[in-house]
């Protein structure tokens, strides 16, 4: 099945759907990520913090489709300085066993230390020595991506931020738009809430002879937003795969818009107060 794929301001184009991966470690991570490949996968989501980068680059090694593959991964809090960035960085590759990552982020940008510019210029380096292919953003404000952009004159091809029903980031979303940067979400499915019981995306899949999650993850779709559901089983992740044929009204996917809350971030975890180390 071929997955449609989304292209940024720079010509950098990624798959509409990627799978997250959080959790997803050792062997039995392996098995899933395989798993998910074989099914279609193609963008494969990680992160320094969720310790599992050598399981996602033992599968994306063992799947013999090395060149259709996006691996990323994310750059730790801790490791905001240039040189430790770098070192990091190096690590990650060493560890996926790839000659390079396909594309490298920040995961957040911890704005009270103030150092991602200076993360962000070793990933710019990491990219001119052929570690990572490209470079972008994880929970970052429009605030922050001006600062970079003013003081680097780079520009991200993503920014992965939180969206789902429940805080759908309008305004972010149409920010990056204008700026042709690519938003992915992470958490797309509201992980752990009852966005699947809620009655207005019930009513829609009902409509449409889909499940609430294949609803959810098209209303993504339809709004160009990268989805990043985790799943490890082959079900679900078939599942979540079989997404584009579904073509939300405009209505409805106001409707789902609609079900947005001031307070509905999953953990409070706004980018200008938290920080990840």
């Amino acid at each position: 099945m071929a997955i449609p794929q989304l292209t940024a301001a720079d010509g950098t184009a990624l798959p509409a759907i990627g799978l997250g991966t959080y959790k997803l470690t050792g062997s039995e991570g392996v098995d899933a990520i395989d798993r998910a490949i074989r099914t279609g996968y193609r963008l494969i989501d990680s992160a320094v913090n969720y310790e599992n980068e050598g399981a996602v680059g033992r599968a994306a090694r063992a799947a013999g489709v090395r060149d259709e593959l996006v691996v990323t991964s994310k750059l730790p809090g801790r490791h905001h300085r240039y040189a430790e960035a770098l070192t990091t960085i190096e690590e990650s590759v060493y560890r996926t066993g790839l000659d390079q990552i396909d594309l490298y982020l920040i995961h957040w940008p911890n704005p009270k230390v103030g150092l991602y510019v200076e993360a962000w210029r070793a990933l710019i380096e990491a990219r001119e020595r052929g570690l990572v292919r490209h470079i972008g953003l994880s929970n970052f404000l429009p605030e922050h991506i001006d600062r970079l952009q003013s003081e680097t004159g780079v520009a991200p091809v993503v920014n992965q931020i939180e969206i789902h029903p429940y805080f759908p980031q309008q305004e972010a979303v149409e920010y990056h738009r204008a700026h042709g940067i690519l938003v992915q979400a992470w958490s797309p499915l509201g992980r752990g809430n009852d966005l699947q019981e809620n009655p207005t995306i019930v009513e829609i899949a009902a409509a449409h002879g889909v499940t609430p999650a294949q609803t959810i993850l098209a209303w993504h779709v339809a709004r160009q937003v990268i989805p990043l559901p985790k799943a490890a089983s082959s079900q679900r992740q078939q599942e979540n795969l079989d997404i584009f044929g579904i073509k939300l009204t405009d209505a409805e996917v106001d409707a789902i818009t609609a079900l947005g809350r001031p307070d509905g971030r999953l953990k409070d975890q706004d980018p200008a107060e938290y920080e990840e180390f």
